[in-house]
């Protein structure tokens, strides 16, 4: 059996306050209750005339009714009451209560860090696969070098390109230096002719 929880002098009387509370609102709804219901008996005539008495308990009615829902705003009152009292000082629910969500959010922490290395893993797995296949094939060799993917598409896009071809800045750097060393020579040439046609 659970030992019962010592509670300081003030929430013991607060505690108190509230059951005598209770057991009055309870005690006030029975009682006019019980009056309305007598009321409504037809009596014997009496020295009070009918219509007196009609107006009697007709005011009586009214009296008891407003202490009927006087009790029951009370208890309502009372119930908030309660549930603040609880929130405010039931300290071991409140741990309790946030070290169950700690557990719920640590278990979903673990079962997402599972599911991110899974898919870290087949990410691994198909890339792995991709570059093998890619340096397998003719695509990713350029001259003897393997080149990477952009550098490769964007070489391949160049040839079919009417602009790269006709644009010198946009050749072969090796056709540019086979270019330039032909012009180089093609000038020696010419200025070696020149030279020797001015000596004869």
């Amino acid at each position: 059996m659970a030992t019962q929880r010592v509670l300081p002098q003030s929430k013991e009387t607060l505690l108190q306050n509230y059951n005598k509370r209770l057991k009055d609102d309870i005690r006030s709804i029975l009682d006019n209750f019980t009056e309305i219901i007598k009321t409504a008996k037809v009596e014997d005539e009496t020295q009070v005339s009918r219509a007196t008495q009609a107006e009697q308990d007709h005011y009586e009615m009214h009296v008891r009714a407003a202490n009927l829902v006087r009790a029951g705003e009370s208890l309502m009152k009372l119930v908030s009451d309660l549930k603040q009292f609880l929130i405010l000082n039931d300290f071991p629910s409140v741990n309790e209560a946030i070290s169950l969500r700690n557990q719920q959010l640590r278990t979903l922490q673990e079962e997402c860090d599972k599911k991110l290395i899974s898919l870290r893993d087949e990410i691994a797995i198909d890339l792995y696969e991709l570059e093998e296949e890619y340096y397998s094939s003719s695509c990713g060799q350029w001259d003897g070098v393997e080149l990477p993917l952009c550098e490769t598409f964007r070489r391949q896009d160049s040839w079919g390109s009417p602009e790269t071809t006709s644009d010198p800045s946009c050749a072969n750097p090796e056709d540019s230096d086979r270019l330039g060393t032909q012009e180089s020579m093609q000038r020696h040439l010419n200025s070696h002719g020149s030279s020797t046609s001015e000596q004869s």
